[in-house]
């Protein structure tokens, strides 16, 4: 892992990733294989961040099999969701879901970067999205301050996106669920660049961790990651972007 990144970034180190990742950027890797490489990928990732970002407590007792006691076992936090960034982050939706052992909402939201500019655009939020009325003697509160946080947002946000290439897009992502009320930001990536690394993970740094499969140095012009994977969004779906 570069020495320049944020210490809330966590490069995956995992041998078998890393081969996968190797086969992923191949060119010649087609629609179908990328959807699995993303879903095998996203999985290690995935196990690896919330195995540091979650934890278990006892539940209530239940019987196995054989007719023997056992304490049941449920983790913390009790109220998460799933927020994949579209298009390409409903790529990673299977894997984080087949992770946690029960159902959780999922909020999707829709960022596109804007071609001149690189600068994220949002076209769709499906939040539960609402500004608490602020108590007396707290007008000055911001938003997701606790003395005024939504009572719908989650204790923690997964949010995913298989690239982070100029950071904008995580970086709005992370406000925005800021902004919701959230306590918890894990971000999970595929790949991403040094410098969008370190712009996602200092938007919200005391609140945010950032587990990714792979680092690349460099962007273009156009804001891809170099060598990179190109654009995974139309590599999932078989299309060719604008």
């Amino acid at each position: 892992m570069s020495q320049s990144l944020p210490p809330n970034v966590h490069v995956s180190s995992h041998p078998c990733l890393q081969a996968k990742l190797s086969q992923l950027r191949d060119a010649a890797t087609n629609s179908r294989e990328t959807k699995a490489l993303v879903h095998e990928i996203s999985l290690i990732v995935g196990c690896e961040a919330l195995a540091a970002g979650l934890s278990c407590k006892d539940g209530p007792p239940s019987k196995s099999h054989l007719g023997h006691s056992y304490i049941t076992k449920t983790i913390l936090p009790e109220t998460i969701s799933l927020v994949p960034i579209l298009r390409s982050g409903l790529g990673m939706v299977e894997a984080i879901q087949t992770l946690l052992p029960a159902p959780i909402p999922i909020h999707h939201l829709g960022l596109f970067r804007e071609p001149l500019t690189l600068e994220p655009v949002e076209y769709y939020n499906n939040l539960p999205y609402h500004i608490p009325t602020p108590t007396s003697g707290a007008a000055n509160l911001s938003p997701a301050s606790p003395s005024t946080t939504n009572s719908s947002a989650p204790a923690l946000a997964i949010l995913i996106d298989p690239i982070i290439a100029t950071g904008g897009t995580s970086a709005a992502a992370i406000q925005t669920l800021k902004e919701w009320g959230v306590q918890r930001i894990i971000l999970i990536a595929v790949l991403g660049a040094e410098s969008g690394l370190e712009r996602a993970a200092k938007e919200w740094a005391e609140a945010t961790e950032v587990w990714i499969a792979g680092v690349d140095k460099e962007i273009n012009s156009r804001g891809m990651i170099v060598p990179g994977m190109g654009d995974v969004g139309d590599r999932l779906f078989g299309t060719k972007g604008k």
